[in-house]
């Protein structure tokens, strides 16, 4: 796949695809203004954990840009309220923190003046997305060791090349694989209400050569207790002390897994880890409830009236969860926190 976002140089801008179209059209936007890239966050024009971090990185070099020309304390001022209205786009991806919180340390320590300052950051800001690529394949190898070959992998939501910068978390096992010649073939749920399985996983596996079966959300169950499927492998929005948090509808996949005694792996690049977090501390993010009830904006699917509820991540508890792929290899939960949690 080509790159879902980038930085460009000469213009200072930040060019991004435009999922929420995909996959009808292949659209890209340019944004130089860091509250349209916020803003772009907030309509899942990009989305994914890692690409949502990228993104917020280089709105932040947006922020520096905007105003480098202030006296230094005004410059620090405008910084914190940018970093302020980059956190609010989405509240429960841990990328999104990590990223601005990395740009604001830059901000803070530098000595230098605000457009020194504004390059630092712009540098960082590349470095975080070129991160991400070296990252996901790491994390890629690692993961292909799971995989045998003719093995077919289920999958939610969307965590390929369209979720980061590029090359995916969930699907980057699957690239690998099929990388190293393994037959290697996905099952991607629809993931109501938005079907990111259906339009941006089946896309990129289509555009990628890599075989792809959509299915109902409802029918995952089913295809484990036939034996249509090996191994279940999702991204993840952010993982805390105790619980993965990804799309709505992961931690029914993960009880289906479980009682049919398939593995079930997230996906994980070190910088989605909220180990400081419990559950309890992390808000679960509720969109329009117009998205349910109406299919990706156009279709009315319910009775005019009738209330919606639209959480957008649900809640799996490592009990559910085999094992956990970072770059730096595959673990337990419990061998996650004894290696990260600090």
């Amino acid at each position: 796949m080509i790159p879902s976002i980038e930085w460009l140089e000469e213009e200072k801008k930040v060019k991004m695809i435009d999922q929420t179209i995909l996959p009808h059209e292949l659209k890209f936007l340019e944004f130089g203004d860091y509250r349209d890239v916020a803003n772009s966050i907030t309509v899942m024009n990009i989305r994914g954990a890692p690409a949502i971090g990228a993104a917020a990185a280089m709105g932040m070099a947006l922020a520096t840009i905007e105003y480098k020309e202030l006296p230094k304390d005004k410059f620090l001022e405008k910084m914190d309220e940018a970093a302020d209205y980059m956190k609010a786009a989405r509240p429960t991806a841990s990328n999104l923190f990590w990223a601005v919180n990395r740009i604001m340390k830059i901000v803070k320590n530098s000595s230098g003046t605000p457009p020194e300052i504004s390059e630092e950051v712009i540098e960082e800001a590349q470095l975080v997305a070129q991160e991400d690529v070296n990252v996901n394949k790491s994390l890629g190898k690692h993961g292909a060791k799971i995989l045998d070959d003719g093995d077919t992998v289920l999958t939610h939501c969307n965590a390929g090349s369209l979720a980061t910068v590029q090359y995916g978390t969930a699907l980057a096992p699957v690239r690998a694989a099929i990388e190293q010649g393994k037959n290697i073939s996905v099952i991607a749920d629809e993931t109501r209400p938005r079907l990111q399985g259906a339009r941006l996983t089946a896309y990129e596996c289509q555009y990628d050569n890599i075989p792809v079966n959509v299915i109902a959300d409802n029918s995952a169950g089913l295809l484990m207790r036939l034996g249509k499927i090996d191994k279940v492998i999702v991204g993840t929005d952010r993982v805390s002390s105790d619980a993965v948090f990804n799309k709505i509808g992961t931690y029914h996949v993960a009880l289906a897994a479980k009682d049919n005694d398939i593995p079930f792996y997230v996906a994980c690049p070190t910088s989605t880890l909220s180990l400081e977090d419990t559950v309890d501390d992390v808000e679960i993010e509720q969109r329009d409830p117009s998205e349910v009830g109406r299919i990706l904006g156009k279709v009315q699917a319910v009775p005019e009236g009738v209330k919606c509820l639209n959480y957008a991540f649900d809640i799996t508890p490592f009990r559910l969860v085999t094992g956990i792929i970072t770059e730096d290899g595959i673990f337990t939960p419990e061998e996650m926190l004894k290696k990260y949690k600090q």
